[in-house]
């Protein structure tokens, strides 16, 4: 916590620096550099920026699901109400929790943005690679009379 210092001038004109105890209301409990608002409008912004780059990356990966295929038979649209929803909240979660943590531990806001970016990244990677939309065999192509 940071004290506010009082200057008592003394009869010789020197000024003593002993602290009041008092804690000033601009620098207490806050992030190094950043205003506080400035700071929850850079958290939403990255918020903001995982819950369109999640299902952008999704869509494609999804649309065989969504459209079905030939003549719709592979059609699931489970989807558009489940899966959806939940990329959009994981994408706009990730990065918000890892500017949280990032911010009250580092108290630096570049590198707040910087882990909720790579956390970000991390989260697209980890979706495309494990992720994937379940696809029911193609009933034109089985075996032969």
């Amino acid at each position: 916590m940071h004290r506010a210092i009082a200057s008592d001038v003394g009869m010789s004109g020197k000024t003593t620096g002993r602290t009041t105890g008092r804690t000033t209301g601009r620098t207490a409990g806050r992030t190094a550099g950043m205003r506080p608002k400035a700071s929850g409008a850079a958290g939403c912004l990255l918020a903001g920026l995982g819950a369109t780059t999640a299902p952008l990356v999704w869509a494609p990966r999804a649309a065989i699901s969504i459209d079905g295929g030939f003549e719709g038979h592979a059609r699931d649209l489970s989807v558009l109400y489940i899966d959806l929803p939940l990329i959009v909240l994981g994408g706009a979660l990730v990065p918000l929790f890892a500017w949280t943590l990032t911010t009250r531990w580092v108290r630096r806001p570049w590198v707040a943005a910087l882990a909720a970016v790579a956390a970000l990244a991390l989260g697209v990677w980890g979706l495309t690679e494990w992720w994937t939309p379940r696809r029911q065999p193609n009933p034109g192509y089985g075996p032969g009379i």
